[in-house]
């Protein structure tokens, strides 16, 4: 099996029963077997670890937007992610930590959308489309951790539709129209 996976694993057995904030790596190490040094080899901290494991779940969905998925559809695959891993999200979701999957998956989904937004336009986002896009992704964020913690409480469908709904309209042209403006490209 996978290093890191060894260390995904661990940790999400940690999380069923501690906050994430109060797991250390030795912890870690003791439940997979595997030495502090091989887990620095391959994390900076346990939060690197969190947030490698959050990628390696969504990059499926974010990789296919504005190819073969909608971003309704990738949003739905993300949240079903999430939902499928309840336990070490609801935990993971919860830290306080500079390094927590809140700004981890913030600036995951804006770079993602700036770069998508500037190869649609070939160009530097314009200082309205850059605030615009900042307070949506950060709201966008904190109503995802509200979720996953149990603070919302809404079928994840719901979600997905009103996250589509909260988009700003100067966003709408740039975000929802993804796959089709590539497949015409």
């Amino acid at each position: 099996m996978n290093t890191k996976l060894q260390f995904a694993l661990s940790i999400k057995n940690l999380m069923a029963t501690k906050s994430l904030d109060k797991i250390t790596v030795s912890s870690i190490c003791e439940g997979c077997g595997l030495t502090r040094q091989t887990f620095y080899r391959n994390f900076k901290d346990k939060y690197d670890l969190v947030n490698w494991y959050f990628r390696m779940l969504c990059d499926k969905s974010f990789l296919l937007m504005g190819v073969s998925l909608t971003l309704k559809e990738a949003l739905l695959e993300k949240f079903t992610f999430i939902e499928n891993e309840k336990i070490f999200f609801s935990q993971a979701f919860r830290s306080n930590d500079y390094n927590n999957i809140q700004n981890y998956d913030y600036e995951m989904i804006y770079q993602f959308y700036e770069n998508a937004i500037i190869k649609q336009t070939n160009k530097s986002l314009e200082s309205d489309i850059k605030f615009l896009l900042q307070m949506y992704c950060k709201g966008s964020i904190d109503m995802t951790a509200k979720w996953v913690t149990g603070y919302l409480e809404l079928p994840k469908e719901k979600m997905v539709e009103l996250l589509i709904e909260s988009l700003p309209e100067a966003l709408k042209p740039y975000l929802l129209e993804l796959n089709k403006v590539k497949s015409s490209v």
